[in-house]
Order: structure tokens, then sequence, then C-alpha cells
């Protein structure tokens, strides 16, 4: 058996037991956000410890502004790998190639394009969120530096997206592993001991970044089976192709822009609050992204699970793994939101310890992190619509509940009542109308059959 054959037997989750093969898909990507979430809160722990509570605002509440200039064509990517994990399961190997080649030529394209957007709107979008002036300085530059290495961060979630599609979870932890301790080395390096401001701490996301980008394009390119493997000179958009990549990937890139575009809103409310609670909440967010490690991964490895499994026609194995899949989701999440619940102060004041920043930071986790259990239902049917081709479904409910619900619930009730809690609760509301959505069109709704339509 060859090199090809056995990364192939290893890899396809259309045969074996099917809770051993998404918890063995999932722990990688669980392994691999975890490692990501650390570098992205070294950058708030090491400015906000060395270089004080302004700059540490400037640096946490920057999640909401990237996810608005970088969702969009992660949601392409997205789409992408369900197209590429539709074909590898079905073995149609010769549009895998097409899919894989036309989506690193997306990424290009979509990185260039960001780097453009990213650098000039930058102070203008953060003077629109109402950033409080003390901060705005350093905002603006920790975000011009961060968007000028956009290429890496699209490139890098293209290349993770291929790998992930055909069932290979295990190299991407290994990548993002070693970029994480680059990225942390190169923080206390430039902020620590050099004393550079918040603009080093993006040039060390940006290199530790390119890094693990390289890292996977140098395995699609000499490492994997022929069956995905990269060659330079066939990178290149397929129309047929891209259409396939767009028709799929862009309601999940509508959806994670929307979704940023009322979390900007959100923002601009808390930024009213003055800087405190910028720097609270931004540590908070900071804390939350762990909460939503055993979200991520099952959604993820769900949306590849049932792609490559409705590719292969295998209807009855993809609703087994769907349930499996929603099951551990909320269990683990919502025994993070417990953890939480009660830790927080602590978690918070690593961050900073000023009594007014962890208290906005503890005020915001225990109104929100006992309902996780609702954001994980919701994203892990997101993942599964995804995966069966049906992603306008999500788009739309998250555009009614996560956007249009939830700017509208806090642009009116902020104004009756005007107590940061107000807005800290429009999260848990929102979680709790979309999931009954999700739950009746999944127990209700034919989302496996006529797949191959």
């Amino acid at each position: 058996m060859n090199t090809a054959q056995k990364q192939e037997k290893i890899t396809r989750m259309t045969e074996g037991t099917i809770w051993k093969q998404i918890l063995a898909f999932a722990f990688p990507i669980f392994l691999g956000n975890l490692f990501q979430q650390l570098y992205n809160t070294a950058d708030s722990l090491i400015v906000g410890n060395f270089l004080g509570s302004n700059a540490l605002a400037a640096v946490s509440s920057s999640g909401n502004l990237i996810f608005l200039m970088v969702g969009f064509f992660n949601g392409i990517a997205m789409g992408a790998g369900v197209v590429i994990a539709r074909y590898y399961g079905a073995k149609e190997m010769k549009e895998v190639q097409k899919a894989v080649h036309t989506t690193i030529a997306f990424g290009i394209a979509a990185g260039i394009l960001l780097t453009i957007a990213g650098t000039v709107l930058t102070a203008r979008i953060l003077i629109w969120m109402g950033t409080p002036a003390e901060v705005l300085p350093e905002s603006a530059t920790y975000f011009r530096i961060y968007f000028m290495g956009s290429l890496s961060f699209v490139m890098y979630n293209i290349f993770v997206g291929i790998l992930q599609s055909v069932g290979d979870s295990r190299h991407p932890l290994v990548y993002l592993m070693i970029s994480s301790a680059v990225n942390i080395l190169l923080d206390l390096l430039f902020v620590g001991i050099m004393g550079f401001g918040v603009g080093a701490a993006a040039m060390a996301t940006i290199l530790s970044q390119f890094l693990s980008a390289f890292l996977c394009f140098y395995r699609l390119l000499h490492k994997s089976p022929d069956e995905y493997r990269v060659s330079v000179n066939a990178i290149r958009f397929d129309l047929p192709m891209l259409k396939q990549i767009i028709a799929n990937g862009l309601p999940a890139g509508f959806q994670n822009s929307i979704i940023a575009f009322a979390n900007v809103i959100v923002q601009s409310n808390i930024n009213k609050f003055g800087k405190m609670a910028v720097a609270g909440c931004g540590a908070y967010s900071k804390i939350e992204g762990f909460g939503f490690l055993p979200i991520t991964c099952f959604s993820l490895a769900l949306t590849t699970f049932i792609s490559q499994n409705l590719g292969a026609k295998q209807y009855g194995r993809a609703k087994k793994g769907a349930r499996f899949g929603i099951l551990c989701s909320i269990v683990s999440a919502e025994l993070v939101g417990v953890f939480l619940y009660f830790a927080i102060p602590l978690l918070i004041r690593a961050f900073n310890r000023t009594p007014e920043v962890i208290a906005y930071g503890t005020a915001q986790a225990r109104t929100v992190t006992l309902f996780y259990f609702l954001l994980a239902f919701s994203h892990c049917i997101a993942g599964i619509l995804r995966g069966a081709g049906k992603a306008s479904v999500p788009m739309i409910t998250m555009l009614c509940f996560w956007c249009i619900v939830r700017v509208t619930y806090i642009t009116v009730i902020v104004r009756l009542v005007p107590v940061i809690q107000v807005i800290f609760w429009a999260y848990p509301l929102t979680w709790t109308l979309s999931s009954v959505v999700f739950l009746l069109y999944f127990l209700k709704a034919d989302w496996v059959h006529g797949f191959e339509k």
C-alpha cells in the first residue's frame, strides 16, 4: 500500500466507527484552536501587564473589527472546504484537484484585497465605532499593522480548510503549536524586553501566522497524497468550480460578516461606557475564546463529516454523526461555561489588576457563560447544514436573530435603560431565539436527502 492509500484510509470519514471518527477529527481541531487562542490572548496578557490599561483596551477590543474584515473571506473558505469534502467523499479526485487549486487562487486574491481595505479603512471604522479618544491612536496602529499581514491569515485559513476537508486535522495542529510558541516568544521580546508598543504585538502575530501558513503550504506542496497535492503551476481559477465554491461559501461569508457587524455595533455601545469597560470586556472576550473551543471544533468536524458522508450517499451515518456531535458540543461547552462563571475574576486579573476592569469583565461573563450550550447548539446545526449544502438556512437565521434582533434590542433598550448589563444580555437572548428555530428545522426538515441535487 503506497503513502497516498494509507493517508486516504486514515482520513476518509465515510468508514469506521462514527464516534471515533468524529472525536479523532475534532480533538486536533480543539487543540489547534486552543493554541491559536493562547497566542491571541498572549497579545493582551503581555500588553496589559507591560503597557497598561490603554494599550490593553486597544488590543483587546480587536476581535470584532478583525472578524468583520476577515470573516467574509473565511466563510468562502468554509464553502470551499464543503465542496472539496463532497468530492473527496465521492472519490471524484479530478474535481478535488480543481477545487483545491481554485480555492488557493481565490485566497491569494482575497488576501491582497483585504490588505488594501484593512489598512485604508481601519481608522475610519474605529472612529465610527466610538473608540475612546485616549485609546484611538494605539488601536489604529495595532490594526494597520495587523491588516498588513492579511495575506497570511487568509492563506492559513485556506490551507487549513483544504487539509481539514480531506480529514487531516492533525498537521494543522502541529503547525499551529509551533506558530503559537513563536508568537509568544516574539511578544515577550518585542514588548516585554525591548519595550516596543502595541504595533510590535501585531507584528509578532503577523510573523507567526506567516510561519504557520508556510508550513501548511509546504505540506500540501510536497507531503500530501496525489489526490489533493498542490502544484504551483496549477493554481488558477476554474470558473465552474469557483461558482460552486462561492455558491457554498457565500452564505457562510455573509453570515460571518453580519454577525461581525452586529458585534461591532455591540462594541460601539460598550465603548460609550469608557476605556475601563473596553478593557474589561476586551479581556473577557479573550477568555471567552477558550469557552468557544469545544463549540468550534465540533461544528467544523460535523461540517466535514456530513459533507463527506452525504457525498458518499451514506445518509443514515450522517444523521447518527450529527446527533453525536451536537451532544458532545453542548455538554462540553456548558462545562466550560460553568467553570468560567466561577473563575472569571481571577482570570480577568491576569490581564489587568484595575478593580473597574475586573468588575466589567466579571459582569459580562456572569451574564453569558451559563448559556454557552445554546451557542453550541446553534453552531452545530449551522455546521451540519453547511455540510449538507444548505448554508442559506443558518445565514438567514443568524441574520434575523444575531444581527437584526440583536442590534434592534441594543439600540432601543440601552436608551431606555442605560446600563451596560443590558448590552450583555443581547447575547443569551439571541442565542435562545436562534436555537429554537434551528431545533424546529433540524427535527422537521429533510436536510439529508436530495443532497446530490
